[in-house]
């Protein structure tokens, strides 16, 4: 069974036809004339939910109506609702429909990029084309870094992605408010490594290549693991990851369990991955109903069906990581069930998702579309390598600075890229361009607020000196605005005012989320085997992009096969893992920002022969080794930042590893644990090798510069100025051991008598003591 008769073939009339008794199961496959002439598509489907409302499924019934389906099913499914078999429905095809022209063919999930043009296209023109550019489809940057790491790229252009594309008309957006079309034609002319003309399909491999260059295996790794969560394929078949394809990606509701709870008797409600129900989930003003339940707007989970692997924002939004352990146990005993492949601890979920009634948080949290707009998702028609290069927003753009609201601020704040921008405010704007009138449609009030790249956000306005934010749930928001909180000293903390208001060079030269990122997932070292030995195979997500039908769908749709196989199997793991205190350095538009694990490959290659061609092997960067490190919105903001300590007496944040690198180190040698003499020889002579060597690691992988200068480990792999914090910053930042400036004259039992106080001391009163001594000091410097 396809999953996408999952999807549904139909939309049901409210109250249409109710006198025609539904079908029992036997009846399926044959229907008479009278009763397909009569309910078409609904003739097997009676009962399957309406898939929007209101002038949108008001259209496509009447579109319907006209060619004999009064459901509207054909009008995005095609098909003849006039056939009287399974067959002939599912394969017949109808004249044109609509001003694009409508399906010429029956599909599964319309959805799907191969048939979306057609389907979703014949209302939402240009849609398909721009996701097929998008990172969404292409998953260019991922590709990047795995190359990076694995040493067959030796610089930052884009070259290679999902598919082979070519944007023929050029650096000039498809879409966009004139503001944003000027500003990312020049900066798509300015940046042309990372928005290219054109990308290639990454290549196969050849097995026979593999033990002469190893590396090789990376775009295997790539093939296999990495690429399945592209919207041009359907994805894997576990829990948390089932889901549609195309726009119905994240249109479509599916949930972790990927079981059916709608009303359409032809689907089964007991197999894994279908559809939750057969609705789209879009904006504020379509409303779903699954059971009980009625909400709008797209679910979190929805994205994070797949960002739970690489930077692993979406499962970070929600507060959880991924840990080895499945604890705690159910009532049974036994351990938690799986999500996405993986046993998660719960950490601390972002200040902006959290659902639960808390203080400061009395209503609930936002959704992932709340922030991140149109473009951010779809693209604009131009060819984006990067997650950096296509996302349009930033912090400030909703709470601007402590000198400036967010209208005063100028076009590009945020992502400077060390170029000067000026100082001219980018303003509001009191209307929206042409593209952004499919969503919910807000009142301006006094304006809405624009991105940093200038197009307007929807859903973002301004009142007065407030900022209002429209929740696509149906929520409301105040947004604190940080010049309001400097002008009325509204700060929550004597920190919070020194940090923003009083210490300049945080607010010019450090992202928000440098200071507010409450953690970091940080999986330590990625230990991959890729196998060609006895002709292993595994899913290669990259042949099945490439792998489309007539139908729209790729060749993994088909329940139960995970489509078409590739050369090689890849397995691994990890080193260890770790969430707090995130390394910091300098991101790809030239801000202090966090720095988390990216690709830290450390690999076995066994050949088709079943020779180890490399054991434990990790490969050279431009930059060091590609135990990378990369730069990362982490999405796991706290109203409360991290401590001034956490950053300025902690080598770990300056780079230099955790207690300065002193830990996990001797993985060059590797470790045999046995009987030993007290001088290290091991006295059995039979005896294994407990933990293998890794030669080239001479350092603990949290350490990424030394206090030399030296760069271990390359960061990031997409933008020049990514790196380590600068050294004269470190110096500059660090003041690791200040304890002992005082404290060292402890030794000096007299002058400690006259300062020391026999009671216990506080922090309060360790704080009082140095605020009096700074005052001393001053008053000496004075006289």
């Amino acid at each position: 069974m396809n999953r996408f008769l999952s999807f549904g073939i139909a939309s049901l009339f409210a109250g249409l036809m109710v006198s025609a008794a539904p079908l029992s199961a036997e009846e399926f496959e044959t229907v008479s004339e009278e009763r397909a002439t009569e309910l078409g598509c609904q003739s097997c489907h009676q009962g399957i939910e309406r898939f929007s409302q209101g002038a949108m499924q008001e259209t496509i019934e009447e579109m319907g109506a006209e060619v004999g389906d009064p459901g509207g099913c054909v009008v995005c499914h095609g098909g003849n609702p006039a056939a009287t078999t399974k067959d002939d429905a599912h394969s017949g095809t109808l004249a044109s429909i609509g001003e694009n022209g409508g399906p010429h063919t029956f599909y599964p999930d319309p959805g799907a990029l191969g048939a979306a043009e057609q389907a979703c296209g014949q209302c939402h023109d240009g849609y398909a084309e721009r996701v097929t550019k998008s990172l969404m489809n292409t998953e260019a940057g991922k590709l990047q870094g795995n190359l990076w790491a694995w040493g067959l790229q030796k610089d930052h252009k884009v070259v290679y992605g999902n598919y082979t594309l070519t944007d023929e008309n050029g650096p000039v957006p498809d879409i966009g408010s004139e503001k944003y079309i000027e500003y990312m034609t020049a900066y798509v002319e300015a940046h042309p490594d990372q928005i290219p003309s054109e990308m290639q399909q990454i290549p196969d491999v050849d097995v026979d290549q593999i033990p002469k260059h190893p590396n090789l295996a990376g775009i295997t790794y790539s093939r296999q693991q990495c690429q399945r969560c592209h919207v041009g394929v359907n994805g894997r078949e576990k829990r948390g990851d089932f889901r549609g394809a195309g726009c119905s990606s994240c249109h479509v509701p599916y949930s972790n369990e990927g079981l059916y709870e709608g009303g359409d008797p032809t689907l089964s409600k007991e197999q894994p991955g279908r559809l939750l129900a057969h609705v789209m989930q879009g904006t504020r003003k379509t409303k779903v109903q699954v059971g009980d339940v009625e909400y709008s707007g797209i679910p979190n989970e929805s994205c994070s069906s797949c960002h739970n692997r690489g930077k692993r924002i979406g499962t970070s939004y929600q507060g959880i990581m991924e840990f080895p352990y499945g604890s705690p146990y159910n009532e049974s005993g036994g351990k938690q069930p799986k999500l996405h492949t993986k046993s998660y601890t719960f950490v601390k979920d972002d200040l902006h998702h959290q659902v639960q009634s808390r203080p400061g948080n009395p209503q609930g949290g936002l959704l992932c579309q709340d922030c991140h707009t149109s473009i951010d998702m779809h693209g604009d028609g131009n060819i984006f390598g990067t997650t950096l290069a296509q996302v349009e927003i930033e912090c400030e753009d909703c709470h601007g600075t402590t000198n400036s609201y967010p209208w005063e601020l100028p076009l590009g704040h945020g992502e400077e890229h060390q170029q000067d921008i000026g100082t001219e405010p980018r303003g509001l704007s009191d209307e929206l361009p042409a593209f952004m009138y499919f969503g919910t449609e807000y009142d301006p009030q006094d304006g809405y607020l624009l991105t940093a790249r200038g197009n307007p956000y929807g859903n973002v306005v301004r009142k007065g000196n407030k900022v209002i934010l429209h929740s696509a749930s149906g929520l409301d928001f105040e947004v604190p605005v940080l010049k309001q909180l400097s002008e009325t000293d509204g700060w929550k903390s004597v920190e919070a005012k020194v940090a923003m208001g009083a210490v300049g060079q945080h607010m010019e030269s450090m992202e928000c989320y440098a200071c507010h990122a409450d953690w970091a997932p940080q999986c330590y070292g990625c230990h991959v085997t890729v196998d060609y030995s006895e002709g292993k195979t595994d899913i290669d997500w990259i042949k099945n992009a490439n792998s489309r039908g007539e139908n729209g769908l790729t060749a993994d749709a088909e329940l139960g096969t995970n489509g078409i196989p590739g050369p090689g199997k890849v397995s691994e793991t990890r080193s260890y893992l770790r969430w707090e205190t995130p390394i910091l350095g300098i991101n790809g538009e030239g801000r202090v920002s966090p720095l988390m694990p990216g690709c830290q490959v450390i690999t076995t290659v066994i050949d088709k022969d079943g020779n180890t061609v490399v054991h434990n092997e990790t490969w050279m960067t431009p930059e060091g080794k590609g135990l990378d490190h990369a730069a990362v919105q982490p999405h796991t903001a706290g109203r409360k930042a991290r401590s001034c300590e956490s950053c300025h007496d902690n080598p770990k944040t300056l780079g230099y590893g955790i207690e300065d690198g002193r830990f996990l180190l001797g993985y060059e040698d590797g470790h045999v644990v046995e009987l030993e003499t007290a001088t290290g020889q091991i006295i059995p002579k039979q005896y294994q090798t407990q933990i293998q060597p890794v030669p080239s690691l001479d350092h603990d992988l949290s350490q990424i510069v030394t206090r030399d200068d030296e760069q271990l480990v390359s960061i990031g792999s997409h933008w020049p100025l990514t790196g380590p914090l600068p050294g004269a910053m470190r110096a500059k930042m660090e003041r690791t051991g200040l304890c002992v400036g005082c404290h060292q004259n402890m030794v000096d039992e007299n002058l400690w008598d006259k300062v020391n106080s026999p009671a216990f001391v506080n922090n309060e009163q360790h704080r009082a003591v140095m605020d009096k001594a700074l005052h001393a000091y001053a008053r000496e410097r004075a006289e």
